[in-house]
């Protein structure tokens, strides 16, 4: 084969995709400055090795490559995890082209799907809180009308008693009246219009460390790892203290019915730009990750901890993160989480309506 020449790839280096040419030895003979930005590795690091060095482990990308050199006909894979050999995982989707040129034998173009996938994610979760929501607030009307008059009615049947002994049994009606009302008032909180003001991130989370390390003084280290110059941003400070709190209360309950050692919960603040939330574009945004080193999620749950009723403690209302997550949608925001044994992060984006920020200046504690 032909020793390339800056003349043989002529083009390719304008394209917004990420394109890499391969020899009929399947080796990288030429990649372009779009690969590079999005695979995050230089052209002279790959140059000559094996595509299935650059990206190993990828069984669907060495079929794609192998069916494209047997049959000479391109083939295309549609939204598929890959890993480059620097341990980095994309999405994406890649179309393998067989090409008649004296320096490479197979084309391959890649489009990042990272942000469509987030963006379709995001518009499912929000479809799923609006009819979780729709459901609990229609749930919660309904039963509170027949909870009211059977209360009322132990109370009566209280008083008509021939003996007082015969009490034990109406208190018992009338406090599990009041801790159903209890958790139909819980339903319906998330449905009170919030008050939207400044709001400091930091002072929202030094709160919720506060009233952690008041419930469980000695059972948590709490870390804080905050970038100081992120501005305010507009929204309801009840709100997302308890959206946070819920998330946090929960990773502490875990930690301790699991007794993780050592357990730690960091709270840590930077700065996220060019962020699509809710189908609008934001110059900046405000990442808060919420992180635990306790057992994890469990893995028949981990896709539905945001359903309501759904719980991973035992006697837990599965009440937490569906709250958490409707305050974050009133804010305009988004949350996910990645778990397994030993870390879970939750993640909170807030969107900022601001043009400038402060350059980063993070402290730890």
């Amino acid at each position: 084969m032909v020793k390339p020449t800056p003349d043989h790839f002529a083009g390719l280096e304008h394209l917004a995709t990420a394109i890499i040419l391969l020899d009929d030895n399947s080796r990288v003979v030429y990649t372009n400055p779009g690969a590079e930005i999005i695979f995050a590795f230089s052209a002279t690091q790959i140059t000559g090795l094996p595509i299935s060095e650059v990206f190993p482990d990828c069984e669907i990308l060495m079929t794609a490559v192998k069916n494209a050199i047997e049959q000479q006909s391109p083939f295309r894979e549609h939204e598929f995890t890959i890993s480059t050999h620097r341990h980095h995982s994309f999405a994406v989707t890649c179309t393998v082209t067989p090409i008649d040129s004296p320096v490479a034998c197979l084309i391959l173009e890649f489009q990042q799907m990272d942000a469509q996938l987030r963006i379709a994610r995001e518009e499912r979760m929000l479809i799923q809180q609006q009819a979780n929501a729709e459901l609990l607030r229609n749930l919660a009307h309904e039963i509170r009308n027949p909870l009211g008059g059977l209360r009322g009615a132990a109370q009566l049947l209280e008083h008509e008693l021939p003996s007082p002994n015969l009490r034990e049994y109406t208190q018992v009606i009338i406090k599990e009246a009041d801790r159903l009302q209890s958790l139909m008032d819980r339903l319906l909180i998330p449905h009170r219009m919030p008050k939207y003001q400044p709001t400091n991130i930091h002072e929202v989370l030094e709160r919720v460390r506060s009233l952690l390390l008041a419930e469980s003084p000695k059972a948590v280290l709490i870390q804080r790892d905050y970038d100081l110059s992120l501005p305010e941003l507009i929204g309801d400070r009840e709100k997302l203290i308890q959206a946070v709190l819920n998330i946090a209360r929960n990773a502490v309950q875990a930690m301790q019915s699991h007794n993780t050692p050592s357990s730690q919960i960091t709270l840590r603040t930077r700065a996220e730009r060019q962020v699509t939330l809710a189908r609008k574009r934001y110059r900046v945004a405000i990442k808060l990750e919420i992180i635990d080193n306790g057992p994890g999620i469990p893995a028949d749950i981990r896709d539905r901890i945001f359903y309501p009723l759904v719980s991973g403690s035992e006697g837990g209302s599965g009440l937490g993160l569906t709250l958490a997550q409707t305050f974050i949608t009133q804010h305009h925001g988004m949350i996910e989480c990645e778990s397994e044994p030993g870390v879970t992060c939750f993640t909170i984006l807030l969107p900022i309506e601001t043009t400038a920020i402060k350059q980063p200046n993070a402290t730890k504690q």
